[in-house]
């Protein structure tokens, strides 16, 4: 398949185009973490066997905490390669959240151990992996490398706020994963900013400019 055969950008794609782009060795990205005011930005690319299907993959926000972790585990006893980025808060604060995650995606796909012939991302922005790439809207639900690489995105991130949880158990972290939830502004204010907040985002910046 050449360049030009799909756009960069994919819109509602159909299990045809799925099915064209998964042939070869792909890799799937997604990343998890753009929302928190916490913790770094993780990606996950990962590129499946296809004499080994894995049974069950999907987005991981659509799985239950049990599911995502039995397949966190299968996923790595069965795919060619994973690779796990990531940005942190300070780059995330320097360059700002959308080019922090591109970053962490690029790393990600440099960590393979296996160089994919093409790379499938879940959303609309696609970095420069210097390999043919494609932002598949929703992929991360029509995908499996994509399904794969949002569970182990989404596990790794989740295992590091319950650490962070248990340095500053009373930021709640184990609860809200960082997200601006009522908790988490509320500790902000009693408790103050961590060295791991995202100084940039409003509500930590808002805190930090308080008397």
């Amino acid at each position: 398949m050449n360049n030009l055969a799909l756009p960069t950008v994919i819109k509602n794609i159909t299990p045809e185009q799925v099915s064209l782009l998964s042939q070869g060795c792909v890799a799937g990205v997604d990343e998890v973490g753009r929302g928190p005011l916490v913790g770094d930005v993780v990606t996950a690319a990962v590129i499946l066997d296809p004499s080994r299907p894995i049974d069950g993959l999907n987005d991981s926000k659509k799985l239950s905490e049990k599911r995502r972790n039995a397949l966190y585990q299968t996923i790595y006893d069965n795919a060619l390669a994973v690779s796990v980025g990531r940005a942190s808060p300070e780059e995330i604060d320097q360059l700002n959240i959308l080019h922090a995650t591109l970053l962490a995606m690029q790393r990600a796909v440099a960590g393979l151990a296996i160089t994919p012939q093409r790379v499938l991302v879940d959303g609309n922005r696609v970095p420069d992996f210097g390999i043919q790439s494609h932002a598949i809207i929703k992929g991360d639900g029509l995908v499996s490398a994509i399904s794969a690489a949002s569970i182990i995105a989404k596990v790794v991130r989740d295992q590091e706020m319950l650490e962070l949880d248990a340095k500053h158990p009373q930021y709640g972290f184990a609860k809200h994963k960082g997200y601006p939830t009522k908790a988490h502004f509320d500790a902000l204010t009693q408790f103050g900013v961590l060295d791991e907040h995202r100084k940039s985002f409003k509500p930590v910046a808002d805190r930090l400019n308080q008397p």
